[in-house]
């Protein structure tokens, strides 16, 4: 990592409480919102767009993960300033709602409190920059939807709207895994034309090759059969149990005294006996298919053998969580009856190549809910690729309920930094500055896709400047030099965009009137 960039090690000290030098008290409450916004950016500076670079991250359990996802690296970071997790909150928010953004927000948000805090040294009232910034950034969400000059038919194939989302990724099969997720994402929108996102499933088989992925029919995960029953041909009804499947454990410890072979055959009768007690109300209710998380008893995988029950082990509660959601079932503690049986057409179990992955299929009636199986020899490669593949399902979500699209690479916000600034030169008073600031703010995020992809910064702004200020706002930033987004395809969603702008905007407007932060804590205890 390049100097100037602050080690992740050590960023809970560069974020920690900050001292005005040779003060003992803590400086203007701004400049530190600025510092620590400053500091969180430069993290994740270097893997913003498709040029980024990538981070080892070391998570508490030790494990390393090499990603370039924001989202994850926020996730990662222990921080302690009041702002920075301000910050982040912001941005994980903004990937709940739209999958994509979460690096754009940290990013603007930074270089908006730096243009903010310029402002304040200029002579601005922190309520003067406010409604200041506020009205540039209304001004800027009122005059993006402008430039969306292209929108996905709805009855256009969705590849080209999508590859673009999964080329972020720096994946070699991009377009590939972008005409998957647009075939399975097509065959799943409703018979009014709406789309639901968990309608697809992700489903990463380590081995075989990335051309080997393919669209199954159902909800595919990975999975082990623990039972001698494999298949259910038809009428499944599902319990999901975020438990062991075995018995459940005793309140207090027990030592069972023998005394001979018949003690023993009678403790392993009784203990039978309770299994069947246990698993029977399951089978009474037509339950014939149970998933589990951790282990499986084999006393118990016997009992529900007889009773006509296969017994799943999932992978990961992640997995159980999801086909929770899409079968509208509980996921239960313990292992009873579910108030809800969760209902499928048939499960079965789908050999691919050296891996094997449980497949449910829902009844007809209504979009099918299909599973994108992803392939690959590496553990990071298969991490990638599922990242990518779940933005592109969120994106086609967002194209579903508004088709518009931005010109991407940096020409977006290049675009409408030259209105803000042109209409900024216009004004008199604290907007004209405050429009002049945010687009200086928006002008940064092309120079950080240039500076990601080696370009010479001043020299690539400069020549994307003079080309918006020409009317050619259909021009970015690509890896050799500016591109036409057009003829290279390069789109990002205008709800996205739109809702990141929101975002950090509103973020900044909170931190402007921060005056002050205040820590509680606790007395210490007098003698």
């Amino acid at each position: 990592m390049e100097s100037r960039v602050p080690s992740a090690l050590v960023l809970p000290q560069v974020l920690g409480p900050s001292r005005e030098p040779g003060s003992g008290r803590a400086g203007p409450s701004l400049l530190r919102s600025a510092a620590a916004a400053r500091a969180l950016a430069s993290v994740l500076r270097p893997c913003y767009g498709p040029h980024g670079r990538q981070k080892l991250l070391v998570v508490d359990g030790g494990e390393a993960v090499c990603t370039g996802q924001a989202a994850a690296i926020l996730k990662a970071l222990r921080l302690e300033h009041p702002a920075a997790r301000l910050i982040r909150e912001a941005a994980q928010t903004q990937a709940e709602r739209c999958g994509d953004g979460t690096a754009f927000v940290v990013l603007l948000t930074a270089a908006l409190l730096e243009q903010a805090e310029g402002l304040l040294r200029a002579g601005l009232t922190r309520s003067q920059a406010r409604e200041a910034l506020a009205a540039a950034a209304a001004a800027a969400a009122a005059a993006l939807p402008a430039l969306a000059v292209r929108s996905l038919g709805p009855l256009e194939d969705p590849t080209w709207a999508l590859l673009s989302v999964v080329s972020t990724h720096l994946l070699p099969n991009a377009g590939c895994l972008a005409r998957l997720v647009a075939q399975a994402c097509w065959a799943s929108k409703e018979p009014d034309g709406s789309f639901r996102a968990e309608r697809v499933g992700v489903c990463a088989l380590r081995g075989g090759t990335p051309e080997q992925s393919c669209v199954l029919p159902g909800l595919a995960l990975p999975a082990a059969c623990c039972g001698m029953r494999t298949s259910v041909p038809a009428g499944a009804r599902l319990a999901l149990f975020a438990c062991p499947f075995g018995p459940a454990a005793p309140g207090l410890p027990a030592v069972a005294r023998l005394s001979g072979p018949a003690d023993l055959a009678a403790l392993r009768a009784g203990s039978e006996r309770a299994l069947e007690r246990q698993l029977a109300p399951l089978a009474a209710l037509g339950i014939n298919v149970a998933v589990a998380s951790g282990d499986a008893d084999e006393a118990a995988v016997a009992v529900a053998d007889r009773l006509g029950i296969m017994v799943l082990r999932a992978a990961s509660r992640r997995d159980l969580a999801y086909l929770s959601e899409v079968l509208d079932t509980p996921l239960l503690p313990r292992l009873e009856p579910p108030p809800r049986p969760g209902r499928c057409r048939r499960v079965y179990l789908q050999a691919l190549g050296g891996a094997l992955a449980a497949v449910l299929e829902e009844p007809a009636g209504g979009a099918p809910a299909l599973t994108l199986v992803l392939r690959g020899a590496t553990a990071e490669g298969l991490r990638g690729a599922r990242l990518a593949a779940y933005r592109a399902i969120d994106a086609f979500a967002q194209l579903c309920r508004d088709p518009r699209l931005l010109p991407g690479a940096g020409a977006a916000e290049m675009a409408l930094a030259a209105a803000l600034g042109d209409q900024g030169r216009r004004l008199d008073g604290p907007r004209g500055p405050a429009f002049l600031a945010l687009a200086r703010a928006l002008r940064s995020l092309p120079g950080t896709l240039a500076a990601n992809a080696g370009l010479a910064v001043a020299q690539a702004l400069a020549e994307l400047s003079g080309v918006h200020q020409a009317g050619n706002f259909l021009v970015g930033v690509g890896a050799e030099g500016l591109i036409d987004v057009a003829r290279e395809g390069v789109w990002d969603p205008l709800v996205a965009k739109l809702q990141a702008l929101q975002t950090a905007a509103d973020t900044v407007m909170e931190l402007v009137t921060v005056d002050e932060i205040v820590l509680a804590r606790e007395d210490a205890a007098q003698p």
